[in-house]
Order: structure tokens, then C-alpha cells, then sequence
């Protein structure tokens, strides 16, 4: 890292700190570095002969944004997708919620000075202001679902100045939090995980109310009627409600012990169950199952993985990178039966085994269900909101519905995805959802705003990060790299297109693809020829 001028203190401002962190040549155009500011990092970006100076991590896990992929005016995190506009710092494709902190440059004798407030440049991030609610409100929008795509609309609600009544509808008794760890990590703190406290939601006039689900909405009337026994009146209503995983349809599913994991209430029941004498097996070989036990390994006697495939995620990402993700499984003692499934589940009161297809009987402590879900959309019915026949629901590229002042997002929205062609589909990310809570709200206000989706997942196996972004059928896949070493990106091609790439062990590939597709350039087989990476050179 290149070294940067002692920091001025700002005597007029204490709360501001001023310094040269490097020379205008120290940094070329298109080009990110980290200097030191006050002890702290900086990163400095220089594009279209500017320099810009952000915080120098990734508000969402922290990821150093100086490897991450620089776009057309924004940076995205290698890590997990999250955009951040280089001109602001704002926070423009998720996951996260908050932004960058921005500071101002000045230019003086070919030296580059940068001024902070001293408490954004130690925590790294901002939170865009807020409008205050007007009394009496004018207007009032509830948002049903309190996951991460509610959790963003109320706040984009406030950020782009509604000063109406905002009410929050959660199902669950605890504030949104960040979800992902229900699979990854069961034994996270619901209290570290919540996005904000309650506090924030009462000093920005957001209503929250947990542990109450919507159970009818009738939009001739404009209401949502609740588990409670209460009746809200809207406005506007953004619906964001999500998924229901699913148990199997066998003798004793509803059996003690047979989990799924959802919610936080589903990893603080299953976690406390985890000892060396316990025998987990997993039904289903999605991510939320592989994640379950690949968390469950080295905390219990044994971990087994039953699964309709041959190799794990075969339909996703294909026999030769789910065999290398198998062999990883395999080296750290899990168990896996191939082509095969439930036919019941045995036990009084509480499992105790499986019966598998073919006879099979593993003993078994605790079931772990990961063989997909459903969508929380039957309270709809009869609402006058059109619902797809799977349960899920068109919107246009403003997130609206049939229903001109009832929006959908999240899992449960059948909506264009802009690195698809605009073609419509039903996608269950994380950022994804965020992204849709973002632009609901945006365009409830009126700001006419499409959506320009690129779909962006992540996973954690053993240590190793698996980034996956773009969306499509595929008919072939190129590789570069060593699939076998987990050290790899693939590309998957429908005819000539790139529709979608993974990687594993080479970031920032995959963000620099998604920005391409952000970007509306598309890869073709062509681009990968010669040298399947030449492009992430050139880019």
C-alpha cells in the first residue's frame, strides 16, 4: 500500500480530519488503491480523469472493495455482489443496506487531499438520511414481510423523502436480520443478526409489528387483515413475503426432529440438539441442505446427504463441478446416497430413521429438510391479485402487480430480469430481494424507475466461496482453471451466449461478469476462445 502524508486535524471541526494520501500519478485511470487516512484505510479511485475517496470495505461482510470489480460508476463487492455508486458512496445493488461514506477530494500541487468525518472513516459506512414522518400522514403504505425485501422498501421509503405512515408487518417475533445465516451458521445471535434495533425503526417513524402475519387482503377495499384480528388500511401495499420450505410428503414428516430451516427459530431449535452422539441426515442436496451439513460436520457422530442426483447441484452447475464440490464432502466425513430418496420416516414421537427408496434404514437423530419450498401466497387469494399457478406473482419492470397500487418482490415475484432479456421469472436471492424492495419503493412514490435485475448468489462450502451471477438454461459449459482443486470459473452458454458463470477461488471474476451484464455487454463464445479470462483483462 502506498504510503500517504501525516493527517491534519481539522481544529475547527473535531469531528473531520484532513491529509494528502497520495500523488495525483500514484493512480492510474480505472484503477482502485487503498491509502492511509488518519490510521485508517481509504480507498481512491480514479475513472474519466476523477478521483473519488470511499470507505474501503464492503458495508454488507466487510470484503476489501480494492479487489472488487470497477464498473461503469460504481464498484461491486467481490464477495457477494453489493454495488456502490462511486460518485455518492450510495448503496445501489445488494446485498447490505447501508452505503458508503463519500469523501471530498481536493487537488492541490499534484497531490491528492482527502477530508473525512473521523466517525465514518472508523466504521466504514453511512446511512442515508432519513425523512421525517408528517403528522398527520397523509398517506399510508404497509409492506407485508419483514425479510430483507421489506427491510429495504421501508427504508428506501424514508430515504427518498415519504413522509406518510409506514407500517411493517413481520411474521416472526424479531426485527429483519440477516437471514442467511439460518443455514451457514445456526448458531448465530438473533440480537447481532437484526439489522437495526427498534430504536431505529421509532426515530424514523416506521412502524414495525412483529410476530403478526397477513392472512387476507382485500384490495377493493384497501385493507390487510391480520392474524391478531386487526385491520390495516394502505394506500400503497408492497407484498414480500417469501417462501415456505417443504417437508416431504411421507409417513412421519411431522415427526419431532424433522426441521426445516427458515427462520431463526429453526436454527435456535436445531443447533442446541448438535453433540457427538447425534446422526444428522439431510434429505435434499439444494444449498440450504449442503450448507445444513456442512455445518453440522465435526459437531455430531455422522452427517448423510440423500440425493435425487448423482452429484450435488448437478441441475444448477453440472456433474463436473458438483463431483468436485462431492469429493470435498466426501474428504471431511459426510456421507452421500445418490439417486435415491424418503419413503418414510420412523420413530415415536421423534425420528429415529429414514427409510430410503431403495430399503435403505440410516438411523437418525435429526432430519434436515432441503428439498425446496413453496410461496407464502395463499392469504392472496381472493384478494384480486393475480397469482401464477405455482403461487407466485407477475409484476412489471416497476414491481407492480395487476393491481395498480399493490407491489410484489422478493422470492415470491415473478418479475423481468434484465440480464435475461427481461424475461420473467421467479428467482429466490438474497440481494435480489433487497434489489426488489429498493425499486418498489422507489416507483410507489412515483419515480417511474425499471428494474434492471442481474442475479447474484453466493455460498460458503468448507471454506470455500462459490459466487455464481446471471440467470438462463444452458445447453453448455466452457471451464478455466482446475474444477477438480475448487479453483475455477465456468461458463455456461446457451447456443452462443454466456447466460450465467460460477467461480470458486477467483474473485472478483464473478462481479466483473455481473457488472458486464449490469452494463448490458454481453459475453459470447467467441469471448472465450482463445483465453476463457481474456475478457476480465480487458474489462
Amino acid at each position: 500500500m502506498a504510503s500517504s502524508a501525516p493527517a491534519a486535524r481539522d481544529t475547527s471541526e473535531n469531528e473531520f480530519v484532513e491529509g494528502v494520501v497520495c500523488k495525483v500519478q500514484d493512480i492510474n485511470e480505472n484503477e482502485m488503491k487503498t491509502f492511509e487516512l488518519d490510521e485508517e484505510k481509504v480507498l481512491v479511485v480514479k475513472q474519466n480523469g476523477v478521483i473519488s475517496a470511499l470507505g474501503s470495505k464492503c458495508t454488507h461482510y466487510g470484503a476489501p472493495l480494492v479487489n472488487g470489480a470497477l464498473g461503469d460508476g460504481r464498484i461491486r463487492c467481490q464477495w457477494h455482489g453489493a454495488c456502490f455508486k462511486l460518485a455518492t458512496g450510495d448503496i445501489e445493488d445488494f446485498p447490505g443496506l447501508d452505503s458508503l461514506p463519500c469523501y471530498k477530494v481536493t487537488i492541490e500541487n499534484d497531490s491528492v487531499k482527502v477530508r473525512a468525518r473521523k466517525s465514518e472513516l472508523s466504521s466504514n459506512k453511512r446511512v442515508k438520511p432519513m425523512a421525517k414522518r408528517a403528522a398527520p400522514a397523509s398517506e399510508k403504505i404497509v409492506v407485508i414481510g419483514g425479510g430483507p425485501s421489506g427491510a429495504t422498501a421501508v427504508e428506501t421509503l424514508r430515504q427518498e423523502g415519504f413522509t406518510g405512515q409506514i407500517v411493517l408487518v413481520c411474521k416472526e417475533n424479531y426485527l429483519p436480520y440477516d437471514r442467511v445465516k439460518v443455514s451457514k451458521q445456526m448458531d448465530f445471535e438473533i440480537g447481532k443478526a437484526q439489522f437495526r434495533t427498534d430504536q431505529f425503526y421509532q426515530d424514523n417513524g416506521i412502524e414495525v409489528l412483529k410476530g403478526v402475519a397477513a392472512t387476507a387482503v382485500d384490495t377493493a377495499a384497501n385493507t390487510v387483515s391480520l392474524s391478531n384480528g386487526a385491520e390495516l388500511q394502505y394506500d400503497k401495499l408492497y407484498v414480500a413475503t417469501g417462501c415456505k420450505p417443504r417437508k416431504p410428503n411421507v409417513p412421519g414428516a411431522d415427526l419431532k426432529n424433522v426441521r426445516v430451516l427458515k427462520d431463526y427459530d429453526d436454527s435456535a431449535y436445531a443447533f442446541p440438539l448438535l453433540n457427538p452422539d447425534v446422526e444428522i441426515v439431510v434429505i435434499g442436496s439444494s444449498f440450504i441442505g449442503m450448507e445444513a451439513a456442512n455445518f453440522c460436520v465435526d459437531k455430531v457422530k455422522s452427517v448423510t446427504v440423500v440425493g435425487r442426483g448423482a452429484v450435488p447441484f448437478r441441475s444448477t452447475w453440472g456433474e463436473r463441478i458438483g463431483a468436485a464440490i462431492l469429493a470435498l464432502f466426501e474428504s471431511k466425513g459426510v456421507k452421500y446416497i445418490a439417486n435415491n430418496g424418503i419413503k418414510k420416516i420412523n420413530g415415536s414421537g421423534a425420528v429415529s430413521s429414514v427409510e430410503l427408496n431403495d430399503g435403505q434404514i440410516l438411523k437418525c437423530d435429526i432430519l434436515f429438510c432441503g428439498i425446496g419450498s413453496s410461496y407464502f401466497t395463499d392469504f392472496l387469494k381472493g384478494s384480486g391479485v393475480e397469482l401464477q399457478p405455482d403461487g407466485s406473482i407477475e409484476t412489471n419492470e416497476f414491481m407492480q402487480t395487476n393491481v395498480p397500487n399493490v407491489y410484489a418482490g422478493g422470492d415470491i415475484a415473478y418479475a423481468p430480469v434484465w440480464s435475461y432479456h427481461n424475461r420473467k421469472v421467479a428467482i429466490g436471492h438474497y440481494g435480489l430481494a433487497q434489489y426488489h424492495g429498493r425499486a418498489a419503493a422507489v416507483n410507489m412514490l412515483g419515480k417511474n424507475e425499471p428494474i434492471k435485475a442481474v442475479p447474484y448468489f453466493w455460498t460458503m462450502l468448507f471454506g470455500k466461496g462459490f459466487r455464481y451471477a446471471g440467470h438462463g438454461s444452458y445447453d453448455d459449459i466452457i471451464y478455466a482453471g482446475d474444477v477438480e482443486g475448487l479453483k475455477f470459473m465456468a461458463f455456461f452458454l446457451k447456443e452462443h451466449e454466456v447466460v450465467s458463470v460460477t467461480s470458486c477461488g477467483m474473485d472478483p471474476l464473478v462481479s466483473k461478469f455481473a457488472e458486464r451484464l449490469a452494463e448490458d455487454r454481453k459475453l459470447y463464445r467467441s469471448d472465450l476462445q482463445e483465453d476463457p479470462l481474456a475478457w476480465s483483462k480487458a474489462a
